[in-house]
């Protein structure tokens, strides 16, 4: 009986499949119809969003899933493209910009490699309005996973908050980047030797980078020689920060549900999330703790991680931060405070390990300057220039933060000028909610700015202020980079302590020429949060008074 009334119902159920399916098939010539037509409306959209601005257009937005993991080719403008194409792809269109127009997924964007419209951007100056774009929340979602923060805020009123409590904080870091060089030599074992192999010298500069930031922004005591792994056999934070700062981006943005997946790599990320949340959680107990029991040593802090906690304490106060906001500051300053001034005191050194005439007369200008027998002063900076433009031509041909993304927040027009030989501007409107990104490598490159841009040349940086906005990686306006004396003080004191100590020079692979050796380390630079060149492989050979 239990048999019959089993193959009954299986009898009764593929016949109900097999005509449901049946009437699913016939409707799919319908569907298939509906579906384009949608995706054509949706271009069409797109195109007249952006005022029928010549571009790109392809099936997702290149910044997000799926766009941002699949090749770059000529159907997806990916992240590589900015790189890829950074020569070529504004003169195709005969224009400094262009549109990008999703027709499956995505808005639509414009992107420019124009300094005169990245200021406009940026700093708002259109029709004397600084509430035209503003930061998209679309950009910001890796910014703020652990909290709002200083970088992350959408709106200005927002972001004066967080800015005026963490600015008092960026003070001289020139000791401390002198005492973490000479921690790197003893921990790294170069006291008795001549001649050093370095597999990576990005790993040295990204560990130099998170000590001086850590320990000058926040009063972290990290030690250059702590293991990976710490006390508990898990990992450091050190470790922890570095394996964030190289995830894919596809990691980061995701929901957090998806770094539980059994997926190659989410388990290190995973457990570098959870490590550095619980450190951050730690610290900021701690910290709380010490300001409200009026403790001396909290009275004598002046990093920004106990101003934070101050800040925080302030219940009532215009400046008051809640916990998660404390927690999403000191995240952001560690990651950018370190990340960006890692990756070009890396290329710094790759570019004049490559041009050996360049390295000697930054050298040359070190020993002029300092001599062989003091460590350099702070008041030896502004005589360090030849220092300073190696670091800001690293920056150029190779900008950490790559791309900026704003989003108008109203109506509005941006002036762009018209192709080299021709005076003037045109006007593109702009509507409301239309990403504008500015390509910073393409602007970095272009020739209107940067005769011969492909070259590697410091001189050209000769007579720049340090706080001229020809150097567009540190931003403009009121939201420029608050770190830039930070990083620039950071890495004139590492370069001036290194290169008056060691010749940098390429470490060849066997056969490797000059050129294969660049190609492999710069060809191809990975881009993720930020712009990085691929691990450089250098061999320092220790220096002698009166020996080049």
């Amino acid at each position: 009986m239990a048999l019959r009334l089993l193959n009954d119902f299986r009898t009764n159920f593929f016949s109900f499949q097999f005509h449901f399916l049946g009437h699913d098939i016939s409707l799919l010539p319908t569907l298939l119809v509906i579906f384009v037509t949608s995706r054509v409306i949706k271009l069409l959209k797109g195109i007249h969003a952006v005022n029928y601005l010549p571009g790109f257009r392809v099936p997702f937005q290149p910044l997000a899933i799926p766009g941002a993991i699949l090749p770059t080719t000529s159907w997806n403008f990916g992240p590589s493209a900015h790189w890829n194409w950074r020569s070529t792809v504004y003169k195709t269109f005969g224009s400094e910009i262009f549109s990008v127009i999703p027709f499956l997924v995505g808005a639509p964007s414009i992107y420019t490699s124009s300094i005169e419209v990245a200021r406009q951007v940026v700093s708002g100056e259109q029709k004397g309005s600084s509430r035209s774009f503003q930061k998209s929340e679309f950009a910001n979602r890796v910014l703020i996973k652990w909290g709002m923060n200083l970088v992350g805020a959408l709106d200005g009123h927002v972001w004066r908050k967080h800015r005026r409590v963490v600015g008092p904080a960026y003070e001289l870091v020139w000791t401390e980047t002198l005492n973490t060089y000479r921690q790197m030599e003893a921990g790294e074992g170069w006291d008795a030797k001549d001649t050093i192999d370095v597999p990576s010298v990005g790993r040295l500069t990204t560990k130099l980078a998170l000590l001086v930031i850590a320990k000058c922004g926040f009063g972290f005591s990290f030690d250059w020689s702590a293991p990976p792994t710490g006390p508990d056999g898990k990992m450091s934070v050190q470790k922890a920060l570095s394996v964030l700062s190289k995830s894919h981006l596809v990691a980061l943005m995701a929901p957090d549900w998806v770094r539980y997946l059994p997926l190659p790599g989410f388990a290190q990320i995973r457990e570098a999330f959870d490590q550095f949340s619980g450190f951050m959680q730690r610290e900021f107990e701690a910290r709380v703790a010490e300001v409200r029991n009026e403790e001396q040593s909290a009275d004598e802090r002046i990093d920004a991680f106990t101003m934070l906690v101050r800040a925080n304490e302030q219940q009532t106060g215009k400046l008051c931060l809640n916990n998660q906001e404390v927690i999403g500051n000191v995240f952001i300053m560690l990651f950018a405070g370190h990340e960006t001034t890692a990756h070009t005191l890396e290329t710094t050194l790759a570019l004049l390990a490559l041009h050996q005439d360049l390295q000697n007369e930054v050298y040359e200008q070190i020993v002029s300057v300092v001599g062989y027998d003091r460590d350099p002063k702070f008041e030896d900076y502004a005589n360090l220039d030849k220092v300073l433009h190696a670091f800001y031509e690293a920056l150029r041909l190779f900008p950490t933060a790559y791309l900026l993304i704003r989003e108008a927040a109203e109506d509005t027009v941006l002036q762009v000028p018209n192709p080299v030989g021709q005076e003037g501007s045109t006007p593109y409107p702009v509507p409301k909610g239309t990403r504008v990104i500015i390509d910073m490598i393409s602007l970095h490159y272009n020739e209107r700015y940067f005769a011969d841009p492909t070259a590697f040349k410091p001189s050209r940086w000769s007579g720049t202020s340090s706080e001229s906005e020809a150097l567009f990686s540190f931003s403009v306006g009121p939201r420029a980079c608050i770190g830039r004396k930070f990083a620039l003080t950071e890495a004139v004191a590492f370069l001036t302590m290194l290169l008056r100590d060691w010749r940098v020079e390429p470490a060849f692979k066997e056969d490797e020429s000059r050129e294969a050796w660049r190609e492999r380390v710069m060809g191809t630079p990975d881009l993720v949060l930020t712009l990085s060149v691929k691990e450089a492989p250098v061999r320092l050979t220790r220096r002698r008074p009166g020996r080049g």
